[in-house]
């Protein structure tokens, strides 16, 4: 394995369209090549030219997790929090493009909301400043966040996706939130 982290998945992906197609370089990649083409003018590969999918590895949900010591207990506390001082709630991402951060940007227009959003190098630093309250929230993969909620250093208010996970069976979903992307 050889990790390859910085611009949003970029600098990897280039790596190994750049390497040779023996079939011995595989790339793993989240969302490089569903987000990236719209969020940079000019990559350094072709998604569709450069790559041959293999296989969908697994779909992680996105929880949305707040301080263990927050106001909020429910999405509708953040929506009703956010829209009471416009720009002022704060929400962590593992950096710009990725999952985290157009979660956020699709919870904010999806509930007409502003908010700040607030980019990390990765999510265990954005982890580290929300467990510490240092903002006020984070959409977060599941694996990254289940030991911090299963600790109580923070806490889960929603799970994405059409039904709730088996992981964590009392956190609501974002569909019967009315929340549905």
């Amino acid at each position: 394995v050889d990790n390859r982290p910085g611009g949003s998945g970029t600098i990897g992906a280039a790596a190994v369209a750049k390497a040779p197609a023996d079939g011995y370089t595989l790339l793993l990649d989240a969302t490089a090549f569903t987000v990236n083409p719209s969020l940079f003018p000019k990559l350094p590969f072709d998604a569709a030219k450069d790559f041959a999918p293999i296989s969908l590895v697994l779909q992680v949900p996105l929880l949305m997790v707040v301080p263990a010591n927050s106001p909020f207990q429910s999405v509708a506390d953040v929506a009703k929090a956010a829209r009471a001082r416009p720009g002022h709630l704060t929400y962590a991402s593992a950096g710009n493009g990725g999952a985290q951060h157009l979660a956020g940007e699709l919870f904010k227009q999806g509930q007409k909301v502003a908010m700040t959003h607030i980019p990390y190098r990765g999510a265990g630093p954005a982890l580290q400043d929300l467990v510490a309250g240092n903002v006020d929230m984070m959409f977060d993969g599941l694996g990254s966040s289940a030991q911090h909620i299963k600790s109580g250093r923070i806490k889960a208010l929603m799970v994405s996706g059409a039904k709730r996970s088996a992981a964590f069976p009392d956190v609501p979903c974002s569909a019967a939130l009315g929340l549905p992307d």
